[in-house]
């Protein structure tokens, strides 16, 4: 709690239930229910029979309606292109090309979650961040990353469920409070994320948000030793409260972010958080504790923002399972899950006819 908003010492606290604590939480689960974008299904470790990349496809779309061209979620967002700058310090842990000294070409998508493009901006929803690095002899490196500092659910069954619970009720035009209420009440895990997740406001934009890969990673460096990482983007850029004049718009926080590239380059300090033995691997609802090594690898430049024409970042899908030769998967279901689901959606977006988007950037129209 942000100690401006602290009780006075002394003052009589409320009672809080452990109704009324879940009842608080659904407020965030509404939130993030579709926050990072299909981490569900994943091979092999659910029945296929009841889900499947495409029933979870369907349900983003009954959340959010059908879009034409869009992601089925993070559908409103802006391209980008830059480069990353290495240290060399990443080596130490992976062999991949990527965390060499030398600078090399990214091209990137900010986004805020859900799956309507025409979508009001707000503070308190989820913001992206996804990236791909071209590397030498033509491997890639992609990573979609957000502004929360865990992940809501533990497993696919348990983000499906929740996308469920948060299916709107036509009667209040709002998740059922109850519904929710009961779905933490049977995964404690979820509401100690949002808890945190509570702990952690938002900054004022794009370009001053810290932004989470979330899930681990096995990196193996040129002796044959494998360590778990995860990794951060944490912003150069001084962070702001969010709310602050001019009043926003309907599209506030691109605006932001187009002017804020406008003046000059906007950078991100990527650190590779070290995982020690015990720290769990599949897990993205706990963080690792705050003593685990951390290395500075680099810097992730973006000097420009543009509309999500052809060529740019509207053909990328942020497959997380598409890594360069010395990082690897860890054991996180949600890994397999996120591919598959992306896969679907990249898909179905890819076949149908285009529409305009409602971001501008200086002016022009993202027409598809």
């Amino acid at each position: 709690m942000d100690d401006a908003t602290a009780p006075p010492v002394g003052a009589p606290r409320p009672a809080v239930s452990r109704r009324s604590a879940l009842l608080g939480l659904a407020a965030v689960g509404a939130i993030a229910a579709v926050d990072v974008g299909g981490f569900v299904c994943a091979a092999g470790t659910l029945d296929t029979d009841a889900l499947t990349p495409a029933r979870l496809t369907d349900r983003f779309e009954e959340v959010a309606g059908h879009h034409d061209g869009f992601r089925r979620n993070h559908a409103k967002g802006v391209g980008a292109t830059g480069y990353f700058t290495a240290t060399g310090a990443g080596s130490a842990v992976s062999t991949a090309s990527v965390f060499r000294v030398g600078r090399i070409p990214v091209t990137g998508r900010f986004s805020l979650s859900g799956g309507n493009p025409s979508t009001p901006d707000a503070d308190a929803t989820v913001r992206g961040l996804g990236l791909a690095f071209d590397l030498p002899d033509g491997e890639q490196w992609r990573t979609a990353m957000v502004n929360t500092p865990v992940f809501p659910d533990r497993t696919p069954d348990g983000f499906y469920e929740r996308l469920l619970a948060s299916k709107t009720d036509p009667a209040t035009g709002k998740p059922d409070p109850d519904r929710m209420a009961a779905f933490l009440s049977r995964h404690p895990e979820t509401a100690a994320a949002m808890n945190l997740i509570r702990q952690h406001p938002p900054t004022s934009g794009f370009d001053d948000s810290t932004f989470y890969g979330l899930n681990a990673f096995h990196c193996t460096n040129d002796t044959g030793v494998t360590v778990p990482v995860r990794w951060t983007l944490v912003p150069e850029q001084p962070a702001r409260s969010p709310g602050l004049p001019p009043l926003p718009g309907r599209d506030y926080l691109f605006d932001t972010l187009t002017a804020a590239v406008s003046r000059g380059p906007l950078r991100w300090r990527m650190l590779l958080t070290i995982g020690q033995p015990g720290d769990r691997t599949d897990d993205a609802t706990r963080p690792w504790p705050p003593t685990r090594q951390v290395l500075d690898v680099g810097t992730v430049t973006i000097d420009a923002v543009q509309t999500e024409a052809p060529h740019t970042a509207r053909d990328l899908n942020f497959d997380p399972l598409i890594l360069p030769t010395g990082i690897a998967p860890s054991d996180d279901l949600l890994l397999s899950a996120r591919s598959a689901v992306y896969t679907e959606s990249f898909t179905r977006r890819s076949g149908e006819p285009t529409t305009p988007a409602l971001v501008d950037v200086d002016g022009v129209r993202d027409d598809r």
